[in-house]
């Protein structure tokens, strides 16, 4: 299904008014990225909260991830906070019961030494591809092969992808989400990094196959973005620019984006692939984990390259960080602050958060 998001009507039913994000949107049965790999070293227990539950990840002694309730069935302390023993076992900090790597409680070192059935915790399906721990949060079978395709961070070279990032965002991961996908910001917002006049002018085109939603934008013979120009050799200094992102239902996007001279093939230009992975934490929060990798260079020579994949990470960092984040903050807070229901106003280059919201109510209904 295409749609060119310019010709959107407002009272057509993709349109239909859309009310702000409220409380539990949380889809269980869908894969999300609970750490980079990096993140969990062999030997450490490292706590993350995802969907409002608290979750210990750690590594069994072949090196594959694990992950369980970081609630000990007893008197409810945190397992992060005790220790790895041998066998593949979470050792609580309080009174030394033992949990397995797929939440059975394995040893009560208190005599007579019975195990409760009550001391059982849940565990969840983890799986390490693409360089990220990803968990699956529900009950129903976890498929690997739902897991997005972000291969482009294993096939790549090293110097071509950015250091893994990380932010705590105040928003729920909705919010966010419709931030990404909104392709018409990047002019008021990163102006000078990502957007340069003329690119507002652009049309909006929407594409929907499945569950997955890409927006794409492209606009002829514009001043080229700051960020491609550090990324070209001389001559790209204006020309045509583009844009796409998909989203992966719930909270997993992809974006390509490039410059290229004008009227050329867009696979003669240059640009990066973004990794945007967003885990809700709670209601109200988001794990925002990102990275960058750069497709068809054109720059010659490890120092010139290792300075602008160092360049390009600092730039999107300061772009989530210093410019998206603190509206989607405060955005945030005034939707909680208000005491009446919110209803936005719709213009036609919404089309594609909404339409993201129709499939989330969807899919809600089915996870239920």
């Amino acid at each position: 299904m295409d749609q060119a998001i310019g010709s959107t009507k407002p009272d057509s039913p993709d349109m239909a008014a859309a009310p702000a994000v409220e409380r539990g949107r949380f889809i269980k049965n869908a894969w999300y990225v609970g750490l980079w790999a990096s993140e969990l070293p062999a030997g450490t227990l490292v706590p993350q909260t995802i969907l409002s539950e608290p979750v210990v990840f750690f590594r069994k002694q072949d090196g594959t991830p694990a992950a369980i309730l970081d609630r000990c069935a007893h008197r409810f302390v945190p397992l992060s906070m005790g220790t790895l023993v041998p066998g593949d076992r979470v050792q609580c900090p309080y009174h030394g019961l033992e949990f397995g790597a797929d939440g059975r409680c394995m040893n009560n070192p208190h005599p007579p030494g019975t195990i409760p059935t009550a001391a059982h915790l849940p565990s969840f399906h983890v799986v390490e591809k693409y360089s990220m721990i990803w968990i699956w949060m529900g009950d129903k079978p976890a498929d690997p092969s739902l897991i997005p395709d972000y291969s482009c961070l294993e096939t790549s070279p090293a110097i071509h992808i950015t250091d893994p990032g990380y932010l705590s965002i105040k928003a729920n991961y909705e919010l966010i989400a419709n931030n990404l996908l909104d392709l018409s910001h990047v002019v008021y917002v990163h102006g000078g990094i990502l957007g340069s006049p003329g690119l507002e002018q652009s049309d909006i085109k929407l594409e929907t196959h499945g569950d997955v939603v890409t927006v794409s934008r492209f606009v002829k013979d514009v001043e080229t973005p700051g960020m491609f120009q550090m990324m070209a050799p001389e001559g790209y200094e204006r020309g045509d620019s583009f844009t796409s992102i998909s989203w992966y239902a719930p909270s997993n996007l992809l974006l390509k984006t490039g410059s290229c001279k004008t009227g050329q093939p867009q696979e003669s230009g240059t640009g990066y692939w973004g990794i945007h992975l967003l885990t809700p934490e709670t209601e109200r929060t988001t794990h925002y984990r990102y990275s960058a990798v750069r497709w068809n260079v054109m720059t010659q020579g490890d120092e010139k390259n290792e300075q602008i994949r160092q360049k390009i990470g600092e730039l999107r960092t300061f772009a989530f960080a210093d410019q998206d984040a603190p509206i989607i903050e405060a955005q945030q807070r005034r939707i909680v602050a208000s005491t009446t229901k919110l209803e936005p106003a719709l213009l036609a280059i919404d089309a594609g958060p909404v339409r993201c919201r129709r499939i989330l109510d969807r899919l809600l209904l089915e996870d239920r």
